[in-house]
């Protein structure tokens, strides 16, 4: 193999970063709005919905192990995952515009172009997503470069989420002056253009380094043998499943935590106090001197501070993400990771014990969430990249490709669980949209989903690491035998 392993340039790293800023864009979009959309926008029946998102879910998770396979035995000048960037660009922009267009069809006719637009969009993402993710860990084989990558990297997944779940709501009732069909299709043609820009961006940018030697051929059979006989790989799959487990539960469920536990009057006075209302209003004083339309805030209590605590966590992941890079090159990925990840469940679990007016405490807990959750952000996919660098370093073989293939269904599927797992919790504890004031044992599932259930998951990913054998000190071993061989070849 030929690796070049100096110092990557800020442009490499902020052009390689724009990538996922592009692709979060669209894919926190689908996260947080998608059944949104087509139930309240599109007018789909949500038994029809909720089909369509799981086993468009499920099927495209599936394709990512054949994409894995496929990039791995890619050959071009440009190597073999930038060209899928470059490739992907445009269809996957118009694909996230189609998916959140509204075309007046029936009633079936909607469910099937929701099905066809929403599957295709699933299928590009892993074309493109999957690449891009493994292209981190060819762009170099230093470690401790790939560590300041993945920071990069994150701090723009972390811009991509703060834009979408904070701020994409009141851009569409401005484009839309108030029609959600018109403002969702305004804002995600906006973002599907920048989302091309980005994309091409990050394919003249970068380039790889890590090459396999020409003669290196594998079967797909020794490809999968390999992943599975593979120790780190199986923990960092567990591993994966359970992260993001969580995140779908604890996201998914924050909402009805505000709605139906916290005390909407101690929610607005909360937001009073600390002069947010006061901000929002300057703001649009300022907009309206420009001739401009206000900004529209949601004003309810509940879905005000809801957007405003995940501001919080948002801003705090950000700089907790700043802290990443120097502690994992100090005591290493592992230890760190760790550390972060438990820290952050304390601050999830203690949600179970406030009482319903406890609102500084409840957002106090969730940035010091955030920060913590963010040490550990990147880190979860710079191990991964060392966890090819491991699979090469025992096989001789490098499969770039289809190990991260494997941790994108991992987190697909971690995501389809927490979801399934919501809406169990829902239907156990007999959550009824029409009533005004839940039941007190619907209340307390909903704090046990926010707290405890959800911070089951976080603990037992911790507990995996003890599985995963890639310290610090292997780590360093590793990749001075690989530089060795490198070097020799």
């Amino acid at each position: 193999m030929n690796q070049q392993s100096e110092k990557l340039s800020v442009l490499e790293k902020v052009g390689y970063s724009l990538g996922d800023l592009a692709a979060n864009l669209v894919f926190q979009t689908l996260v947080t709005f998608i059944a949104f959309f087509y139930t309240d926008v599109y007018k789909i029946p949500v038994e029809s919905a909720t089909k369509v998102i799981f086993i468009c879910g499920l099927l495209a998770a599936f394709f990512n192990p054949f994409m894995g396979m496929i990039a791995d035995r890619t050959h071009t000048r440009w190597g073999k995952f930038r060209p899928w960037i470059l490739w992907t660009s445009v269809p996957f922009g118009v694909l996230a515009l189609l998916a959140f267009s509204t075309p007046n069809f029936g009633p079936d006719g909607k469910i099937y172009y929701a099905f066809i637009t929403y599957f295709l969009l699933l299928l590009v993402y892993s074309a493109n997503n999957l690449p891009y993710s493994a292209l981190s860990g060819v762009i170099t084989g230093n470690m401790q470069e790939r560590n300041s990558m993945s920071a990069y990297r994150f701090v723009a997944v972390m811009i991509a989420q703060f834009v979408i779940q904070v701020l994409l709501l009141p851009l569409v009732l401005i484009a839309g002056d108030g029609d959600k069909a018109v403002g969702f299709e305004k804002v995600m043609t906006f973002l599907a253009i920048a989302g091309v820009i980005m994309f091409l961006i990050t394919f003249f940018t970068t380039k790889e380094r890590v090459v396999p030697k020409p003669e290196q051929k594998s079967t797909i059979l020794e490809d999968v043998k390999d992943l599975f006989s593979n120790r780190p790989w199986v923990m960092m799959l567990i591993i994966t499943v359970l992260v993001f487990i969580t995140l779908a539960l604890k996201g998914g469920m924050y909402i009805f935590y505000f709605e139906n536990y916290l005390d909407a009057a101690q929610i607005a006075a909360f937001l009073q106090n600390i002069g947010f209302n006061s901000f929002i209003n300057g703001l649009n004083s300022l907009l309206t001197s420009f001739g401009l339309t206000k900004f529209q805030w949601p004003e309810d209590p509940a879905t005000s501070g809801f957007a405003l605590f995940n501001a919080g966590g948002i801003i705090f992941m950000i700089i907790g993400i700043g802290f990443s890079k120097a502690l994992a090159d100090k005591f290493g990925k592992r230890e760190v990771f760790g550390a972060s990840l438990f820290l952050s469940t304390v601050f999830i679990l203690v949600f179970y014990f406030y009482p319903n007016d406890a609102i500084g405490l409840v957002f106090t807990s969730q940035i010091l969430h955030g920060f913590f959750y963010g040490i550990s952000t990147p880190l979860l996919w710079a191990m991964i990249a060392d966890v090819a660098d491991y699979s090469e370093w025992k096989t001789n073989r490098r499969a770039t490709a289809i190990i991260f293939s494997a941790m994108i269904v991992g987190l697909k599927v971690g995501l389809t669980l927490g979801s399934s797992i919501l809406a169990s919790i829902l239907d156990y504890y007999h959550y009824s949209v029409d009533l005004a004031t839940q039941l007190p044992a619907t209340i307390n599932g909903i704090k046990l989903s926010v707290s405890v259930y959800a911070s089951i998951p976080f603990f037992l990913a911790v507990a995996c690491l003890f599985g995963y054998s890639i310290n610090k000190k292997m780590e360093q071993q590793i990749e001075r035998e690989l530089n060795e061989r490198r070097a020799v070849n």
